[in-house]
């Protein structure tokens, strides 16, 4: 599927606002992805730091917390997710589609938490990591597999063409990064109607894939409707609906 990178920053522009309080399943995976970082990375002080996608800052936040950062590079396609930062005299701004950019150089680490799975033509941005970390330079990053949203999926057939774990580990180690860590889970989110989940999914950007995707007042019904497959009873007899998040985590070191 070809991806509409302009419909993307849109879509993410317009949910802006309501990201930081609906990405819950994003900012628990920022969370982790630091904690891996500081578990495998063997300094805490880093000259040059790239952050591809940083959005509302989620995983810059962390990472301003945890690591000394000389020079900080921030990329998103839009630049209104400036407003979301402080300016500071170390950091600069590469906005616009990464697969377009030129890379900062001579980087310590290259972080990106939520954002990979954007991007259509992944080999040629790990070989742009590996020509710009420094020998054995980190490159730390989430991304989506391929049970993500995979209620969604099923439902309407919208959705983006995920990588399995084995397809990362397999590039990686074509662009020559050793691997330090690499692991999946499903992190499953519940809502009292489907109706919430479509709220979930606009208030955090995710739609950007539907671009072909029009409700009618009859589909919508048919998608309540169909979503009882992927939906519990509680005790209480309350019914909830289900959605599921597939993260995958990496920590991958440059070799000479």
């Amino acid at each position: 599927m070809s991806i509409d990178k302009s419909q993307v920053a849109q879509r993410f522009e317009k949910a802006a606002q309501s990201y930081t309080q609906h990405a819950v399943v994003q900012k628990k995976i920022c969370q982790n992805l630091t904690r891996l970082m500081q578990e495998y990375l063997s300094k805490k002080s880093l000259d040059g730091v790239f952050e591809i996608g940083c959005g509302s800052g989620n995983l810059t936040h962390l990472l301003l917390q945890y690591f000394v950062i000389k020079q900080l590079f921030l990329n998103d396609l839009y630049p209104q997710v400036q407003q979301h930062f402080q300016v500071k005299e170390n950091l600069q701004w590469r906005i616009g589609d990464i697969e377009q950019l030129d890379f900062p150089h001579a980087l310590g680490l290259i972080a990106s938490s939520s954002a990979l799975q954007w991007i259509c033509d992944l080999d040629a941005i790990f070989k742009k990591c590996s020509d710009a970390l420094t020998d054995k330079g980190y490159l730390c990053f989430s991304t989506f597999g391929q049970q993500n949203l995979k209620e969604i999926k099923a439902l309407t057939g919208q959705g983006l063409n995920y990588l399995s774990l084995e397809e990362i580990q397999e590039k990686l180690l074509l662009k020559n990064f050793e691997i330090l860590h690499l692991s999946e889970n499903i992190e499953t989110l519940t809502f009292h109607h489907p109706k919430e989940v479509l709220q979930h999914l606009k208030a955090t950007g995710v739609t950007a894939t539907a671009s072909q995707h029009r409700w009618s007042k009859q589909s919508l019904q048919q998608f309540y409707q169909d979503y009882l497959k992927f939906s519990e009873l509680e005790q209480n007899g309350q019914r909830h609906y289900q959605l599921s998040y597939h993260p995958i985590y990496c920590i991958a070191r440059s070799k000479s």
